[in-house]
This record gives structure tokens, sequence and C-alpha cells, in this order.
């Protein structure tokens, strides 16, 4: 099964505009995401997908693979699309630019889904914990069945606890994403549903559709970065992680 992992690193962030070249430590953000995907082996290939010649420029200084954009794009998974369709490759791992901390044994994990042939999408989720903010609509929201397929994703808190007794976790999606090749070009033909319109989600797509997203549950730290609130936390966890 031949896997790459592909980085969509927009620079024009609508809340956060040119965001992949903050930096946290000695480094940009879209330099750490790249070399600690690179750096867990698992991949036959990483590249950078970019609309951006300075972010391509920062990606090529270190010596990585990079992709240019040949149109304008939605979506992450617009993107990706584009530039892996000449591709011979089974699987693609969608590594957001935003995630500095993706760890190895999360995308081990996700990959292992696809040894299940039923499976064509999965992600990551992680239960809140200390420090993250459940009522943020920055935070996205999961729910699953008993199969760990995704229910729903929401940027309100999901489930809403009626029942004062229940003990459901509530769970953080983490944008990090899988598929089969196939699949991703078929969602890139899908128009966008009511729900990922109203939500502005796009992995609402695949449920719209019928396509199952399997979660995997992971306790490793992720900070999504949207927002200048978002950089300064990851900041202060790399500060606690380094020292």
């Amino acid at each position: 099964m031949k896997t790459i992992a592909v980085i969509p690193a927009r620079f024009a962030a609508t809340r956060f505009p040119g965001k992949l070249l903050e930096t946290i430590g000695d480094k940009t953000i879209i330099r750490m995401v790249y070399e600690n995907a690179v750096s867990t082996g698992l991949f036959d290939a990483v590249w950078v997908v970019t609309d951006s010649n300075v972010i391509a420029e920062e990606i090529h200084s270190i010596g990585g693979a990079v992709k240019m954009s040949l149109r304008e794009h939605n979506s992450g998974s617009d993107r990706i699309a584009e530039a892996i369709a000449d591709l011979d490759v089974d699987v693609v791992v969608n590594i957001q630019g935003d995630e500095p901390f993706v760890a190895k044994e999360p995308l081990h994990d996700l990959v292992s889904c696809f040894n299940d042939d039923r499976v064509c999408v999965a992600s990551l989720m992680k239960r809140f914990g200390k420090g993250d903010e459940p009522g943020n609509p920055n935070q996205v929201k999961v729910v699953c069945n008993t199969f760990n397929d995704a229910l729903y994703f929401s940027r309100s808190l999901i489930p809403f606890n009626r029942n004062l007794l229940s003990q459901s976790p509530v769970f953080k999606h983490i944008g990090v994403y899988a598929y089969r090749k196939q699949t991703l070009m078929d969602f890139t033909s899908w128009p966008a549903g009511v729900l990922e319109q109203t939500e502005m989600l796009e992995q609402l797509r695949y449920l719209e559709n019928g396509i199952a997203i399997r979660m995997v549950e992971t306790t490793n730290s992720s900070i999504g970065i949207d927002t200048p609130e978002d950089l300064e936390k990851a900041r202060e966890y790399y500060r606690t992680i380094s020292s």
C-alpha cells in the first residue's frame, strides 16, 4: 500500500493570514509540520502543496518537496486532489499545515485503519482536557457510533448534556485526515451540502454523501493554529516540552 503525506499550505488564511510563516521556537510553523511528518518514516513521500511562493521557498530552503497549486481552491482537500490526481498512490494523508505538533503514533494508527477494506476516510480525535475550550467554535467537536465512525461534526458543543448524570466524553476533532485516493477524487466532484455550508466544515461533505469517517482516538496533544491566541498557546506549549 503506497502512502504519501500531503500538507496543504495556503498563505491567505481567513482568520489569520500568513500564520504558517509565524515561528514557534526557531522554526516556522510550516517547516515544523513538514519536518515532523518526514521524521515519522511512515510515508513514501511528503509534499507541501501551496499557492504561495514564499511558503514554497521556505520548504525548498530545507530541501523539502513542494507542489504549486495551479488553481484557486475552496478547501485543503481540493488543493490536495489537484496535486495527487496523476500520482500512483493508494492512501493520502492530509496533515494540516497549522498543526505543528503532529506525532508518529497517531499517524501510524490512522494509516493502519486502511488495513480494513471498508474504510475510505479516517481522521483523529482527542478527549477535551485541561486548557481546551469545548465552547469555542474554532475547536470542532465530533460524536461517533459504536464502531468509531463519525455521526456528526459541529462547531457547537455536542452531545448536549441534558442528562447531568451522563458520563459521555466530549471529543475534539484534530484536523488530520487520510483517504483512499479515489474517495478524495470523488469528494471534489460533489457540491458542498447544506450542512457543510452551514457549519463551514468540509468533512461534513463525506457524511452528507454517505461516506463513513473512521475516527481514531489519540492522547497526543495537538494545537491547531486558527488565531493569534492559538499561536501563543502553541508557543507556551513548545516552551514547556522543550525545557
